[in-house]
């Protein structure tokens, strides 16, 4: 029964993302004519070294369209993708705190190397445009006020994750003494 609620939690996100994806792509013509050049080609992401503890994610596979966007493939099956992206995952949490502040996880891709290029550029350069979409439901002035308070809500978050993420540095090398700290006499 884990399982099943498992795979249904996984189908509901990964809808969600791709239409919220596709949606960030479509706002840019430079993104989709990027893509389009790569029409039919797969990308797959798997996760590495993942707890045991933990129920590991599956493989995520999307394909290119012929327009430029992408769509999530439910079943990969077994032939290789013509991009492999393997994230390492042996510590979720450290990942996610990282990605909060910024940092890309550690990665190892394989595949065509033009395709990775271009998908590179797609996460360097493309930026979902959230007060835009929302001053078309609530108008204007509501929507830079939202913006204004999810940015400084983001901003918090950041710094706390960074903050955490210091303390665990340290945590990781017990014999150092943090800089602020006069050494003993």
């Amino acid at each position: 029964m884990f399982e099943a609620i498992k795979a249904l939690a996984e189908r509901s996100v990964l809808e969600r993302l791709v239409l919220l994806l596709n949606h960030v792509i479509s706002a840019e013509p430079q993104a989709m004519e990027r893509l389009r050049a790569h029409a039919a080609r797969t990308l797959r992401f798997e996760f590495e070294g993942w707890p045991s503890l933990l129920p590991a994610p599956s493989p995520i596979a999307f394909v290119v369209t012929p327009p430029g966007l992408v769509e999530w493939i439910e079943a990969p099956g077994d032939a290789p993708p013509d991009l492999r992206v393997a994230v390492e995952a042996s510590n979720p949490a450290l990942a996610f705190a990282k990605f909060i502040i910024g940092e890309r996880p550690a990665l190892r891709v394989e595949g065509d190397a033009a395709f990775a290029t271009d998908l590179n550029w797609l996460i360097e350069n493309l930026r979902w445009d959230v007060q835009d979409d929302l001053a078309r439901v609530v108008g204007d002035t509501p929507a830079r006020e939202i913006a204004r308070f999810g940015g400084a809500l983001a901003k918090a978050i950041r710094e706390a994750a960074k903050t955490v993420d210091g303390f665990a540095r340290r945590a990781d090398r017990p014999g150092e003494r943090p800089a602020a700290e006069p050494p003993p006499r």
